[in-house]
């Protein structure tokens, strides 16, 4: 078992952004999701509602703008009005703008889309939190910033057995995270993605938890969740 949890995380570390060296030695990651544009985190990211665009038109600045998505999914722009945005990755809806404005009015168009703000994006913080329920993240978020977002944990809360559960590729998985080894800086705090939910364990435990703290060590790997 110790071995096979170090070769899952020598084959993560190739793919991991978010990673830190403890104590031991041992290296803490996790994993990147759907990480628009790398710099800012995720190429098959989806538009949705609510979310903030900076949608720019190369040497035509009276076209640049900063538009919202409506809760139809929606945005507006010079010329061309109202195009469906919603559901559409960041490189899809800059060639559908490209082509409306080829269509009628500009000749070979360059179009730059940046979402400024993920508010359509959201966490889960559950468990052994003053305020459980599901906060929009309108931006990168860590764990412990989750968890300030839930008003913190309570006084009951077990700070060793804190679950972060994710979807990867299609998979349920979860990591275990260890709060005082983040807070002491001898493990790195992890960026949440959207849909993650975290579950903060109580000091004496659930059974359902405690099943699945047995198996997974403090070293932030992850294992498929049945």
């Amino acid at each position: 078992m110790i071995r096979l949890a170090a070769l899952l995380c020598v084959a993560l570390l190739a793919a991991c952004a978010s990673r830190g060296p403890a104590a031991d030695g041992t290296v803490h990651v996790l994993p990147q999701g759907d990480v628009v544009a790398e710099a800012v985190g995720r190429p098959e990211y989806r538009i949705g509602p609510s979310d903030l665009l900076t949608v720019t038109v190369f040497q035509i600045e009276d076209l640049d703008r900063e538009v919202r998505v409506n809760n139809a999914g929606q945005i507006s722009l010079p010329l061309i009005g109202v195009i469906d945005a919603a559901g559409l990755t960041v490189n899809a809806l800059q060639t559908e703008i490209e082509a409306r404005y080829a269509a009628d009015y500009l000749q070979n168009p360059q179009v730059s889309v940046f979402v400024k703000e993920f508010a359509s994006q959201r966490v889960t913080v559950s468990g052994a939190v003053e305020n459980p329920g599901i906060y929009p993240i309108p931006s990168q978020v860590t764990l412990l910033q989750a968890l300030a977002l839930a008003e913190g944990m309570t006084d009951v809360a077990s700070y060793e057995n804190v679950l972060v559960f994710r979807t990867i590729n299609g998979q349920r998985q979860f990591a275990r995270f260890d709060i005082n080894a983040i807070q002491a800086g001898t493990l790195d705090d992890p960026i949440l993605m959207g849909e993650d939910i975290v579950v903060v364990d109580t000091s004496s435990g659930r059974v359902a938890l405690k099943n699945l703290i047995q198996i997974v060590p403090l070293i932030a790997v992850w294992r498929v969740f049945k």
